[in-house]
């Protein structure tokens, strides 16, 4: 029936069109770039690990729904830290898809919100690394380091 829209199996709204490696919809049967599959629960290394293998491949997007995983599972002293991570991961998606203005809005909310991890990031997060790579002058040109 035409407006109804796509559902997952726990009914919530989830478009069931391909995506392109940057999260972009497809047209209806065009061939796309598996999804990360939501709400898996991974350590914190899981986590981190597989981010960076999808940014290594050029997939922030992607990153982005690993990242939003443990920053929705996270307990309440990280959710900033991992929220943050996920802003990352959009600005860079922005940075890619060729919209400046998208990119720097998303890489300064994540790094405010990094900014408190700065002196204690728990995991080997690279917080100060990570602040350079989205402060930068211009935008990011490459993949972030998670972890030093």
């Amino acid at each position: 029936m035409a407006g109804e829209r796509d559902r997952d199996a726990a009914g919530r709204a989830r478009s069931a069109r391909p995506r392109d490696g940057l999260g972009r919809p497809l047209a209806r049967g065009a061939r796309g770039v598996e999804r990360q599959p939501e709400g898996v629960v991974r350590t914190p290394q899981q986590t981190l690990r597989e981010a960076q293998r999808l940014f290594d491949e050029q997939h922030p997007f992607h990153a982005h729904e690993v990242l939003e995983d443990a920053w929705k599972a996270a307990p309440a002293a990280e959710r900033d830290l991992w929220r943050g991570l996920a802003q990352l991961a959009v600005g860079l998606t922005h940075v890619a898809r060729g919209n400046p203005a998208g990119a720097t809005a998303l890489l300064r909310r994540g790094a405010a919100n990094l900014e408190p991890y700065r002196d204690g990031a728990p995991y080997g997060i690279d917080v100060p690394g990570l602040l350079l790579w989205a402060g930068g002058d211009g935008l990011p040109a490459g993949p972030p380091r998670l972890t030093r």
